[in-house]
């Protein structure tokens, strides 16, 4: 109000206020972006469930939002891959081969691969297996990826 009085000198410090609190403003909204780059990472790194010590130090509003973005991306992994959909989230690093040599660690029973063949998964045997089907049962422990 004094500003606007007549007083000039004030309209220099109103400035440099204002451009204070916008550069505080950007600096705030770049923090929240890369927050959200940061959640957005663990959903590829962790899978759909975080661990509670990570999720302890989250905001009840980022646990939302990665709770959100998790319904999002399984919605369109439906929808790419046909019926069964496709796992995005399977392999970061592109593989470099499709089949791998895996040895079953314990008795597992049958598993039927894609052209309609069952193996028998029993304990010590050794398999050359595509490798989307069996990472589901590498991550169990059912089987171990042997490295030549």
């Amino acid at each position: 109000s004094e500003a606007k009085a007549g007083r000039s000198d004030l309209i220099f410090l109103i400035r440099f206020r204002h451009c204070c609190l916008l550069r505080n403003q950007r600096c705030l909204l770049a923090y929240l972006y890369d927050r959200l780059l940061r959640i957005r990472a663990l959903r590829w790194e962790y899978g759909s469930v975080l661990p509670n010590t990570i999720q302890f130090h989250m905001a009840a509003e980022e646990v939302e939002w990665f709770n959100r973005y998790k319904k999002s991306l399984a919605t369109y992994m439906r929808s790419v891959g046909g019926e069964e959909g496709l796992d995005l989230t399977q392999d970061i690093k592109p593989p470099k081969s499709l089949y791998i040599e895996v040895r079953c660690l314990r008795d597992h029973g049958e598993f039927e691969v894609d052209d309609g063949t069952t193996i028998l998964l029993k304990k010590n045997s050794q398999h050359f297996l595509p490798r989307w089907k069996c990472e589901q049962l590498i991550r169990q422990g059912v089987l171990e990826h042997v490295l030549s």
